[in-house]
């Protein structure tokens, strides 16, 4: 005759874990019931008068038992997975985060940047897949796999044709003397401008600016510097642009790196930044 089916021997943080959801717990959740499931069973109750118990079918109370012999309390929380079956592979989902990653252009459409409609109706029409999905699922798939909507960013690309052998340069100076190294650059114009902020005012009435203001002052120049092996940056403001006020930045390094030894500063082609005293 084969063993009756019963819980393994309780551990005392199991045991006392168990007693504190019988006394904290509500008695209509399952959670409850797999907890008097276990403590019957651990009382040496057989499987039927523990269906009587708990109000449940024989089989379920055996599983219940094998699952606790197997991975402990973790069985209190059951993982159930019901509704819809999944309609898409794993990999139709990895072609669908390929296809909102890549721009519309190199795929042969006729716009810039991919919408959820305009993805849905891509996806109907692909040639050997036809993805069927509706834009809420779509969202839902996408969020799942850290894919979200973002601005278009831009950037500038310098037109030197030397640039490649100027990057190595850099790199390589970065590689070999990092705490001699320096970055120097112009950042500007800057104007003063008013801020709206908040405040209190009557309802419907708040305070108002004029949106043309004077620049009485005109503009100004933050030259700085920054060290590469100290991670610091410092500048100043500045009228103009122009070889004196580089000249002093490029002193300023200097003074940085008193010792008289090579110094690399990385700076781009701007007319300020070659003139007397200024010599690489």
């Amino acid at each position: 005759m084969a063993e009756p089916v019963r819980v393994r021997r309780l551990t005392d943080q199991e045991g006392q874990k168990l007693q504190q959801i019988v006394r904290r717990g509500s008695t209509n959740s399952v959670r409850y019931r797999r907890v008097m499931l276990l403590l019957a069973s651990a009382g040496g109750n057989r499987v039927p008068v523990i269906a009587q118990l708990v109000q449940a079918d024989e089989d379920t109370v055996r599983d219940v038992i094998h699952r606790f012999n197997e991975i402990g309390l973790a069985c209190l929380d059951p993982r159930w997975a019901g509704g819809r079956p999944r309609l898409l592979s794993r990999d139709d989902e990895d072609f669908v985060v390929r296809t909102v990653t890549t721009r519309p252009t190199k795929l042969g459409q006729p716009f810039t940047r991919w919408s959820l409609c305009k993805l849905v109706a891509y996806l109907r029409k692909v040639h050997g897949r036809a993805i069927c999905l509706c834009r809420e699922a779509l969202r839902g798939l996408l969020a799942r796999r850290s894919v979200t909507f973002q601005r278009t960013k831009t950037w500038k690309e310098s037109p030197d044709p030397d640039r490649e052998a100027k990057l190595d340069r850099i790199e390589d100076v970065l590689g070999r003397f990092p705490d001699r190294v320096f970055a120097f650059d112009e950042f500007g114009p800057l104007g003063i401008r008013p801020t709206a902020g908040s405040g209190w005012a009557e309802r419907k009435h708040p305070d108002r600016l004029p949106a043309t203001y004077h620049r009485t002052h005109g503009v100004r120049y933050f030259h700085d510097c920054y060290s590469v092996g100290d991670d610091t940056l410092w500048g100043a403001n500045r009228r103009r642009k122009g070889a004196t006020n580089t000249l002093a930045a490029l002193k300023s390094i200097r003074a940085a790196r008193p010792d008289g030894a090579s110094i690399y500063v990385i700076l781009d082609n701007l007319s300020a930044h070659k003139g007397t005293g200024i010599s690489c």
